[in-house]
């Protein structure tokens, strides 16, 4: 497991959690692989081509040479499209959603592929976890609503923002102030935390509990019957790894989901 709590950093004959001094120890970098100029290589740098990879890899053999009788894994990869397409482009888009298919098929992968890297053997370590890729991706939607917004509706995008007609004219000039504020600045800062929060609590517990429990029961000859503590937490770390699963396609969904919203109400600002 990634970053696993030192069993020399931990007292456990008289400590019932086993933590590090500092949480930050948990989502450090150790160990840089190789670097060019200022650029270090290192294992999340791997898992984050490794994830874009699997993405290309998954969208070229599950999308090319369509059978009349698709294999198991093209019809899969078709079912994500068809999920994308018409259950979030088309539906909160609209007809024209349909350009924006292939943007929003990419980030539903990204993340899914990042996020499931979490339960992934050998590598438990989600790379949604590092603000770095959640920031990236919010930052690349937020560029794309924007440049939607004006090249679709010119100067009149930054005024159905600023000067909302549909808002009583006192109030105008607060709410416009206020969604000036929000489409601008908040919606991509908070598209970012939002996946970044979830993966790194999900990790977190994770680490701590199946790390802990499984520190406690190694111990078992120094603490005796006190290391029945750690079956409980390791027992309480398969739980939440299940509900893991649950997340790491939930979040997929939602940024997904979240961006096409954005992209709509770039389209329609009026709205």
């Amino acid at each position: 497991m990634d970053q696993l709590i030192l069993a020399a950093e931990c007292d456990v004959a008289n400590e019932v959690i086993c933590a590090p001094a500092d949480v930050k120890t948990l989502f450090e970098a150790h160990g840089v692989w190789f670097s060019i100029g200022s650029f270090d290589f290192t294992r999340t740098s791997f898992l984050m081509f490794l994830a874009a990879f699997i993405v290309l890899g998954i969208l070229y053999y599950g999308l090319r040479n369509q059978d009349l009788v698709p294999t198991k894994f093209q019809a899969s990869v078709q079912s994500l499209m068809e999920l994308v397409r018409d259950g979030i482009a088309r539906d909160i888009i609209g007809p024209e959603g349909v350009k924006y298919v292939p943007y929003l098929m990419s980030v539903f992968l990204l993340v899914l592929v990042g996020n499931m890297f979490e339960i992934t053997p050998l590598i438990n370590f989600p790379i949604t976890s590092r603000m770095a890729l959640p920031a990236f991706i919010s930052i690349v939607t937020w560029f794309i609503f924007v440049i939607v917004g004006f090249r679709t509706n010119g100067f009149g995008y930054l005024m159905a923002i600023a000067w909302p007609k549909s808002v009583p004219l006192a109030l105008r000039w607060l709410v416009g102030l206020i969604e000036l504020v929000s489409v601008f600045l908040i919606r991509p800062l908070t598209l970012a935390v939002r996946l970044f929060a979830n993966l790194v609590a999900g990790h977190l517990m994770l680490v701590l509990l199946l790390g802990s429990g499984v520190i406690f029961v190694a111990s078992i000859g120094e603490i005796g019957a006190k290391a029945g503590i750690g079956v409980i937490w390791f027992a309480f770390g398969l739980l939440i790894f299940a509900f893991e699963l649950v997340v790491a396609v939930l979040q997929a969904y939602i940024i997904t989901l979240l961006s096409a919203v954005y992209i709509e109400h770039s389209l329609h600002p009026s709205h």
